[in-house]
């Protein structure tokens, strides 16, 4: 019988599964992200041939258009199988997972880095907190009182370094899953980022790219209204997205890339009244895609079609919410 584990694949993602693998010993690591949950999950039941025993899927938020589909096969897996959901995306607009019939553990403030090391705690050394640390960094998500607890028992310094190579080496990893299941089992083993030499590398080199994006994005950045985008960043979407922000000194930041005939975007604000979760998932599903994450940070994907107006439904929604 088989464990696996399915997380995103960014730092928050991957030191999740870091933990998650380390409490269970083995498992087989997949990556996924909200609009391919459910055709990942059919794939990880095929690929298990039956003989799953456990799963853990980590920092995933659930996809409004796929609620039907995907609670009908987490129902059905459940049968066979233990299941563990861990998460800390605003949960769908529209029913609650608490009705299928798995475990669902669900945070808000705490990255789901630091949900899986609580989940998990009892199998887990101490010293593996760090870990959860790592990905609290990652995801910006340092105010629990976890967070500060932990880290008094590390020096802050190093900690933030190693959580900067690790963000910075994930940023440059991007579709190279099996770098990133590397990682994983290298954190897994309560190595230090920095140990990793092609981690390290990598982000040096996409520091240094960042850097470039960062002096390029001025002659590339758009305003509708109060949202400031880029198209096809020359570098991380979701560094663009927040320097287009602060760039045009907009309320909103988008950076979108063209990826066939849809377009997929990174979306940042930095104003408190602004829920970009709640916007996206409203926006993008009358639009014929998907959307959601976090108050200040989310991502989307509508048709490429549907791109400007997607920009102007955005910019609707913000100068309502700003006027209040």
């Amino acid at each position: 019988m088989e464990n696996f584990v399915i997380a995103h694949g960014d730092g928050d993602g991957v030191t999740s599964a870091a933990l998650a693998l380390a409490a269970l010993g083995e498992a087989t690591v997949y990556f996924s992200h909200p609009a391919g949950l459910y055709g990942d999950l059919k794939d990880v039941l095929e690929m298990s041939k039956g003989k799953l025993r456990r799963l853990v899927i980590c920092d995933i938020a659930i996809c409004e258009r796929a609620l039907p589909d995907l609670f009908e096969l987490l129902s059905e897996l459940s049968k066979s199988c233990e299941i563990v959901y861990i998460d800390h995306h605003p949960p769908p607009l529209r029913a609650g997972l608490k009705e299928v019939p798995i475990e669902v553990v669900l945070g808000s403030e705490e990255c789901t880095a630091e949900l899986t090391f609580k989940y998990f705690e009892d199998r887990l050394d101490w010293d593996m907190s760090r870990v959860a640390l790592y990905g609290a960094i990652c995801d910006y998500a340092t105010t629990t009182d976890f967070f500060r607890e932990a880290l008094k028992y590390w020096d802050q310094r190093t900690i933030f370094f190693e959580s900067g190579v690790l963000a910075q080496g994930l940023e440059g990893s991007r579709g190279q899953y099996d770098f990133k299941r590397h990682v994983v089992k290298h954190l897994s083993e309560n190595r230090l980022p920095s140990s990793l030499s092609e981690l390290l590398v990598k982000a040096l080199i996409h520091t240094v790219s960042e850097e470039e994006m960062r002096r390029q994005l001025p002659e590339l950045v758009r305003v509708v209204g109060s949202v400031a985008y880029v198209v096809n960043p020359p570098g991380s979407v979701a560094r663009a997205a927040n320097y287009a922000r602060a760039i045009a000194r907009k309320p909103v930041g988008v950076a979108a890339e063209e990826k066939g005939d849809v377009m997929v975007m990174s979306v940042r604000t930095s104003e408190e009244a602004i829920d970009l979760n709640s916007i996206l998932r409203r926006i993008c599903v009358r639009l014929g895609g998907t959307g959601g994450g976090h108050r200040s940070a989310a991502g989307a994907r509508v048709p490429r079609d549907k791109f400007q107006e997607f920009l102007v439904e955005l910019d609707k929604e913000i100068n309502l919410l700003l006027r209040r």
